[in-house]
């Protein structure tokens, strides 16, 4: 991306209020979509690890106070 920030926000004020309307809703899909993937990664991540044994669980909150600690 050769443009900088204050490049494109100044390009998207100079559009109509329907190109914004459709701008603002891509967006919204697209970090929807991201947010997805990202989720579904930290899925797998987690999966991985508890098949690996390097999960720990507990419902103790004193037990979990410490796990964050380490």
């Amino acid at each position: 991306m050769n443009r900088n920030f204050a490049g494109v926000v100044e390009d998207v004020q100079k559009l109509s209020l329907d190109e914004k309307t459709e701008l603002a809703d891509l967006l919204e899909s697209f970090l929807t979509e991201e947010r997805r993937l990202e989720i579904y990664e930290n899925g797998k991540q987690s999966r991985a690890e508890s098949e690996a044994g390097r999960l720990k669980f507990s419902s103790s909150t004193n037990e979990l106070k410490a796990m964050l600690n380490d």
